[in-house]
C-alpha cells in the first residue's frame, strides 16, 4: 500500500512540471574529456515538487532562489571515468521528492570528477567541498536551518559531504554515505575522510569493502549488506567486463533507492562480525525497545536516538540478488539425536496462499550433535504471511561414501520481525538430499 501511494504521488507531481520553461541538465561529457582531464566547475541543479523532473540551476553569487523554509537534500555523485551522467541520479531525486516536500539539489561536479586519472579527481574533492560549503553558508545567512540539511554522497561524493560537514562544525543534520570511496582514503585520519563528527547523524553503507569502498566504520551506524563485500547477483568473473568492477560498488545506490520506494523493509542487526551474524548470534533486538532493530536506508533516522545512545556501529543484513532486495529473517533451532556427530547444510522452503520462499543455510558446514541445539539464521528470499507447508533438505556435501541421515528431535522456526508464534516439527528423519515436506504446528509453550 505504501509503495502504491509513493508511486501515485510521483505520478501526480510529475504533472506539475512547467513545460514552458527550459530545464537545466546535468553536464554530459565524453571519454575525450576524461583523457584530457577536467577542472572543477560545480553546478547546482534544484528540483522541487513544483518541478520534480526539471532542474533549475542555482546561482552561487546571489541569494538562493529556493524555498529556504523547507528542508534540503543534496545528492553528490562520485568519480566519473567516462563523463556520462549517472543514470540513477535523477530517479533518486524524484524518489526523495515523492517521500517529502523539500528542496533537492543535485550537485553536478562532473567537471572535476571526469578523469581517467582517479587521483586528480580525488584532489578535486576538496575544491568541490569548498564551493558547496560557501553555498550552504549563503543559505544559512538567508534563513536556512543547517539541521534540516541531508547530504547523500556516493563514493567520492560521500567524502565531499564529510568535508562540507567538517567545515560547518558538524551542524548539518544528516549525511548518508553510499559506499564511500576507499582508494586514497583507507587508513586516513577523520579529517581526511567522511567521519561521524561531520554531521549530527551519519549513516553509511558498505558494499565493496575489498575493492572500491572502505572497510572501517565511518558513521553512527554502518551497514554491511552481505558482509560488505561480494553482493548477491553481481558477477563473480572478470569475463563479465566492467560490471565485474563496479557492480558491488553501485549496489549501495540501488539498495538505498529501494529503501526510498518503500517496497519492503530491510532490518539490520548489530554484530561484531559477519560470521557471528550468520550464526544467528546477533538476533536480539530488545535493546531498541518496541521499534526493534533498525531499518536500513532512508528511514533509519527514526532510530537516531537509540543509535547515538548505544554507540554500536556495525550492522549486518543479507539481500537477494535482484529486486526486491529484502529477505525475511527467521531463527532456526534444530535438536538432533544421531549417535555420531553429523555435518552438513540445510535448505528450507515455505509455502502458503500462493506464496513461497526459500532459504539455503550454507555459509559454512554446520555441526549437529546429539541432544545439542544448533541455532541458525534462516534468511528467505521472500515472505510467506501464513505458512501452510514447510520443506527441509539436508546435505552433507560428501560426494563419495554412504548417504547420511539427520535424525531431528525438534525443529523450531521463529520469525525475527513481528510477534508470530514459532512453528515446530518433532521427530523428523532427514535423508541425504531428499526433500521432506510437512505441515508445521505451533510450538508447545514449553519450547518458547
Amino acid at each position: 500500500m505504501y509503495a502504491t501511494k509513493c508511486l501515485l504521488s510521483a505520478l501526480m507531481i510529475s504533472m506539475w512540471v512547467d513545460k514552458g520553461q527550459a530545464c537545466d541538465t546535468f553536464t554530459d561529457l565524453h571519454l575525450h574529456h576524461a583523457i584530457v582531464g577536467t577542472d572543477v566547475d560545480v553546478r547546482l541543479l534544484l528540483y522541487s515538487r513544483a518541478n520534480p523532473s526539471c532542474g533549475r540551476r542555482i546561482a552561487h553569487s546571489a541569494p538562493p532562489n529556493m524555498n529556504l523554509s523547507l528542508p534540503t537534500t543534496f545528492i553528490i555523485h562520485g568519480f566519473r571515468p567516462t563523463g556520462a551522467p549517472p543514470v540513477w541520479l535523477l530517479p533518486m531525486a524524484g524518489l526523495v521528492l515523492a517521500r517529502e516536500d523539500r528542496n533537492v539539489v543535485v550537485v553536478d561536479w562532473n567537471n572535476g570528477a571526469t578523469n581517467i586519472d582517479y587521483f586528480r579527481s580525488v584532489r578535486n574533492t576538496r575544491a568541490t567541498a569548498a564551493n558547496l560549503t560557501a553555498f550552504i553558508r549563503t543559505m544559512e545567512e538567508h534563513g536556512a536551518s543547517l539541521a534540516s540539511i541531508h547530504m547523500i554522497g556516493i563514493s567520492l561524493g560521500a567524502h565531499i559531504s564529510g568535508f562540507v560537514g567538517a567545515e560547518l562544525n558538524g551542524t548539518i543534520g544528516r549525511i548518508t554515505g553510499l559506499d564511500a570511496a576507499g582508494p586514497m582514503f583507507a587508513g586516513k585520519p577523520p579529517e581526511d575522510c567522511l567521519d561521524k563528527t561531520d554531521a549530527q547523524f551519519v549513516d553509511v553503507i558498505h558494499t565493496d569493502i575489498d575493492a572500491l569502498g572502505l572497510r572501517e566504520p565511518l558513521g553512527h551506524i554502518d551497514f554491511y549488506p552481505n558482509g560488505g563485500a561480494d553482493q548477491e547477483g553481481c558477477p563473480k568473473s572478470i569475463l563479465s567486463g566492467s560490471s565485474y568492477f563496479k557492480c558491488d560498488h553501485q549496489r549501495s545506490v540501488f539498495l538505498f533507492k529501494e529503501s526510498l520506494q518503500g517496497v519492503c523493509e530491510i532490518r539490520a542487526f548489530p554484530c561484531a562480525t559477519y560470521d557471528e551474524f550468520l550464526d544467528a548470534r546477533c538476533t536480539d533486538c530488545t535493546q531498541f525497545g518496541t521499534q526493534g532493530c533498525p531499518v536500513f536506508g532512508y528511514d533509519v533516522v527514526a532510530w537516531k536516538d537509540s543509535l547515538l545512545r548505544l554507540g554500536q556501529t556495525k550492522y549486518f543484513f543479507n539481500t537477494n540478488g535482484n529486486k526486491p532486495f529484502c529477505k525475511t529473517n527467521f531463527r532456526l533451532n534444530i535438536m538432533t539425536w544421531n549417535q555420531e556427530v553429523q555435518w552438513g547444510y540445510i535448505t528450507i522452503k515455505l509455502s502458503g496462499k500462493n506464496q513461497s520462499a526459500k532459504a539455503t543455510i550454507d555459509h559454512k558446514k554446520l555441526k549437529f550433535e546429539k541432544y545439542t541445539e544448533t541455532q541458525l539464521l534462516a534468511q528467505f528470499d521472500g515472505d510467506v504471511e501464513t505458512v501452510e507447508k514447510m520443506s527441509v533438505t539436508f546435505s552433507s556435501a560428501i560426494v563419495l561414501g554412504p548417504k547420511h541421515k539427520l535424525r531431528v528431535l525438534r525443529l523450531r522456526l521463529q520469525r525475527l520481525e513481528g510477534s508470530d508464534r514459532p512453528l515446530c516439527r518433532y521427530d523428523l528423519l532427514l535423508k541425504e538430499k531428499e526433500e521432506i515436506t510437512f505441515r508445521p504446528i505451533p510450538c508447545l509453550e514449553s519450547n518458547f
